[in-house]
Formats: C-alpha cells, sequence, structure tokens
C-alpha cells in the first residue's frame, strides 16, 4: 500500500483552527493518505464529525469520551458519570461515518485522581464505550497514561479485540501482553525523545505496529505543534531502531493500521 496513515491525532483542537486547510495540504504533499480524528473533550464529538463532513477525503472520524475532562488547561479533571449523558447517543448517530470508538481509556495521572472513586468511574466509563464498539464491530482507539496494566486487563476482560493502545506508556512487559491479546500499539514522532517509547518499540513485533503524531502533542521537539504530515518521523525512527528499511515500516504499518481499521480503505481506493 502506498501511503501513510495517521491513525490517532486531534485535528478538532483549537491549534489548528486557523490553519487546517494548509496543515492537510502539508500532510497529502508528504504522503499521509488520511488521519483517524478523535476527539478530547466532550465539546469536540460534534467538531470532529463537523470536519469530517469538510474534508471526507483525508479525516476519518472516531467518537469517543476521553477520561479526562474539563477546562485546559487548568481546570481538567477526571471524567464524571454526567459527562457521559448523551454519548452513547451521539456515537449511534454517526455509526455508520465513524471508523472507531475512541479516544477512550484510563488516565491514573496523579493530579486527576483524586478518590478510588475517579477510578472506579473511568472504569465504567470505558468499559461501557467497549461495549458500544462490540455492538458496532468498530475498534477502540485507546488512551492509557499512567494505566498500562489496568487498560489491557479491562480490555482483556470485557472481550476487547480490535484494539489500538496509542502512544502506550507503560513497561514492554506489559504492552507484549496486549501483543499477545492481538492489539496494536501506535507510536508518535516523540520516540525520537523517549527512552520509553524506543524500548516498546524494540520489543513490540513490526505487524502489530501502527503510526500516529496526535497532533498537536507529541511532537519529536518539546512544546512544538506536531502535525499529521510527521507520521514520516515515527516510521523513520521505527526502522533504524528494526534495522530495516524505511519503506518496509511504511508498508507494514499501513497495512496494520487498514486491517485493524477496514474503513479506512476507501482512501486507497481512489
Amino acid at each position: 500500500m502506498d501511503g501513510y496513515i495517521d491513525c490517532h491525532c486531534h485535528l478538532a483542537s483549537p491549534e489548528f483552527s486557523k490553519d487546517i486547510g494548509s496543515v492537510i495540504t502539508k500532510a497529502k504533499e508528504a504522503g499521509v493518505r488520511c488521519a483517524l480524528v478523535v476527539p478530547d473533550l466532550k465539546k469536540e464529538l460534534p467538531e470532529v464529525c463537523q470536519l469530517a463532513e469538510s474534508y471526507p477525503d483525508f479525516i476519518a472520524p472516531a467518537l469517543g469520551i476521553h477520561p479526562v475532562q474539563g477546562i485546559p488547561p487548568d481546570d481538567l479533571r477526571s471524567v464524571s458519570a454526567e459527562d457521559f449523558e448523551g454519548v452513547t447517543e451521539f456515537i449511534m448517530k454517526y455509526k455508520e461515518q465513524i471508523v472507531a470508538v475512541g479516544e477512550i481509556g484510563l488516565d491514573f495521572t496523579p493530579r486527576f485522581i483524586k478518590s478510588e472513586m475517579d477510578k472506579q468511574t473511568q472504569r465504567d466509563v470505558f468499559r461501557k464505550q467497549i461495549q458500544i464498539a462490540k455492538s458496532l464491530d468498530l475498534p477502540v482507539n485507546v488512551h492509557s497514561r499512567s494505566a498500562g496494566r489496568p487498560v489491557i486487563e479491562l480490555l482483556k476482560s470485557e472481550g476487547a479485540e480490535k484494539v489500538l493502545l496509542h502512544a502506550f506508556d507503560g513497561r514492554p512487559s506489559i504492552a507484549m501482553q496486549g501483543v499477545q491479546a492481538g492489539y496494536y500499539f501506535s507510536i508518535p514522532p516523540s520516540i525520537v525523545r523517549s527512552e520509553q517509547k524506543q524500548k516498546l518499540v524494540r520489543q513490540i513485533p513490526l505487524d502489530r505496529l501502527c503510526l500516529e503524531t496526535d497532533s498537536p502533542a507529541l511532537a519529536a521537539e518539546k512544546q512544538t505543534r506536531n502535525e499529521p504530515c510527521n507520521v514520516r518521523v515515527s516510521c523513520d525512527y521505527i526502522a533504524s531502531i528494526k534495522k530495516v528499511s524505511s519503506e518496509e515500516v511504511r508498508r507494514a504499518t499501513t497495512e496494520n493500521a487498514l486491517s485493524l481499521f477496514p474503513k479506512l480503505s476507501r482512501f486507497f481506493d481512489r
């Protein structure tokens, strides 16, 4: 397959409000065929759908609610049961258009967890969204900050089979439990400065890896805006670690993404 796939990014983020068209043009010129766009905050659900309608030849939408909500950057908190109200109905409304349920998962970063109830609520919201994805036969696009083991354990206990773990921050030994369950792992450009991501790539076989940017976050250089065109950075760095060509990594990661997200094949049919 010719071209890259960015399996996880936030193009509905305010950081792209003024130049989204040029960002997409630049990505296409870099060989990116499509970007799987996920919402972060609940208010971004309709914005992701609107973006997909505006750029149907590049954006593949996913819908779901992230384990961290609130008002960025200073008023973020763990997701509440009230945050989840209406999310199921919104996902069902767009079930034909979306390619995955996400970004969903767990975030046990200490500043967001004020009590064990916060963790339980995150688990409940995560569990409900896994079941929605299963009912629609869609994959899940998963966040797992400071919660690698709990995320994989919950995914397995809920019978999730079609899984992308994005920017996984856990140990390789924990990641390998996901590999054994048939899950995929997407790698952002920040791998160039992350020893943890480099260790992951050494352990995870190429047939379980995908590319992502997590734009506008996780750029190769700290405190710079990331963009989908930078999936090439991830690709090239994975190639250097695996001691194979960038072309082999590009081909393998694209095939992996199409296997996990079959609806993306339409971007390669033209």
